[in-house]
């Protein structure tokens, strides 16, 4: 009997569960950590969700098994957002899936639509599940860049020039978690284009799509005309209505994606609770100044950490959406890694950060810094990274190391 499990040989360790693990240790001694590292909202939903969850729980024919593709009315709900945030038109019954949040959305697309050996382009650095869950489903990857530029491009028709079998799949990933970055409609109108060109799928994951600063309200792949012949898209209920622990999200786009992923379903699940459906209904048809609300806490919280910091000795630069900054090391402490500064600064400034190798070989160099504090916790955090940066030889007004 073999003690190697073929996937388990696939994954490697996950190397920002080991800076998690410090910091809850560090927690149960009772030491005041303040966690910038998970992506998990500290504001609580809407009161008139949670009224609606407790409301249909309350109904003695509520417990049994839900829908696994999502019940009708969230699915229409779903569709109709889609109609007045993008202008897409979305049938409700045939381009929509209800998942267990994006997460479990992609790996479940993933089981459904590869096969061992298949070529997945997926984006470096990025969130482990662009990967990872085509790697468990027995892909291959090949990274691409995450910048959206001519050199993402070029690194695209690369890879269908030069690797065997030639890529099926393409992940994106804008607003991008970890690093930030967005794109324009214009891009999207590319991508489309040489997609259809290359005969590959594109997987859109748009789940900070509410996130956005300075004006600049983020696309969906899904507007540029005949996108949804090649690309399907991923949304969550859990940072635009804080609801990241309910596990809602969405699949939206290509019929034939849409199927397959909903027949994989079929057989894992039963879909999500049926009180927390209904309450995700409550979320996306009812009043909508939560979304504009926590919007702009989190500009403000962005504002406060880039100023705070930059006073602390550590330039980070404004991200434009998200609820994170994609933070370079310090200049003079470059070479600890990313790993390493993630540690000491857990045990020596009490600030838990995800260490940007966590998310791709290419995110080395930098730390992922969630926006998930209060205002005076981010300027405290502030207060302590910046002793920490003096004991270690740093000169605070410019983050390199001090002479002599």
């Amino acid at each position: 009997m073999s003690e190697e499990f073929y996937r388990m040989k696939r994954l490697p360790p996950y190397v920002i569960a080991e800076v998690n693990g410090m910091r809850a240790a560090a927690r149960a001694a009772g030491e005041d950590i303040i966690d910038l590292g998970m992506g998990n909202p500290d504001l609580p939903p809407p009161d008139h969700v949670i009224d609606k969850l407790v409301e249909v729980a309350r109904k003695p024919n509520a417990h049994g098994y839900s829908q696994s593709k999502g019940i009708p009315g969230l699915r229409k709900a779903q569709a109709n957002y889609y109609g007045r945030r993008f202008g897409v038109d979305v049938d409700p019954e045939t381009e929509v899936v209800v998942t267990m949040g994006s997460k479990e959305g992609l790996a479940s697309l993933a089981t459904a639509i590869t096969a061992p050996g298949d070529v997945v382009l997926a984006p470096n650095p990025s969130y482990p599940i662009h990967m990872f869950g085509f790697i468990i489903a027995g892909a291959t990857i090949r990274s691409v860049p995450t910048t959206p530029d001519e050199n993402y491009f070029r690194a695209l028709d690369r890879a269908m020039a030069f690797t065997v079998p030639r890529p099926s799949i393409l992940v994106v990933n804008y607003p991008s978690n970890p690093t930030a970055e967005t794109v324009d409609l214009a891009f999207y109108e590319r991508l489309v284009a040489w997609a259809k060109e290359n005969k590959v799928w594109v997987l859109s994951d748009l789940a900070y799509s509410e996130l956005y600063y300075d004006g600049n309200p983020t696309p969906s792949i899904l507007q540029v005309p005949g996108a949804k012949d090649i690309a399907i898209e991923f949304t969550s209920l859990s940072k635009t209505y804080s609801m990241a622990g309910w596990r809602i999200g969405f699949a939206v786009g290509n019929k034939q994606l849409i199927a397959a992923m909903s027949r994989v379903k079929s057989y894992l699940d039963y879909g999500a609770f049926t009180p927390i459906q209904a309450a995700a209904c409550a979320a996306l048809n009812g009043p909508q100044d939560i979304v504009q609300k926590n919007r702009e806490l989190y500009h403000k919280r962005r504002d406060v950490l880039v100023e705070s910091f930059a006073r602390a000795g550590w330039d980070i630069p404004a991200p434009k959406a998200s609820m994170f900054a994609w933070a370079p090391l310090p200049p003079a402490l470059k070479d600890m890694g990313s790993l390493e500064f993630s540690k000491q600064l857990l045990t020596h400034a009490k600030v838990a950060v995800a260490p940007g190798v966590g998310y791709g070989e290419d995110g080395e160099g930098y730390v992922r810094i969630a926006m998930v504090e209060n205002e005076q916790r981010l300027r405290q955090a502030a207060r302590n990274v910046k002793r920490y940066l003096q004991s270690m030889g740093v000169n605070t007004s410019d983050g390199k190391a001090l002479a002599g």
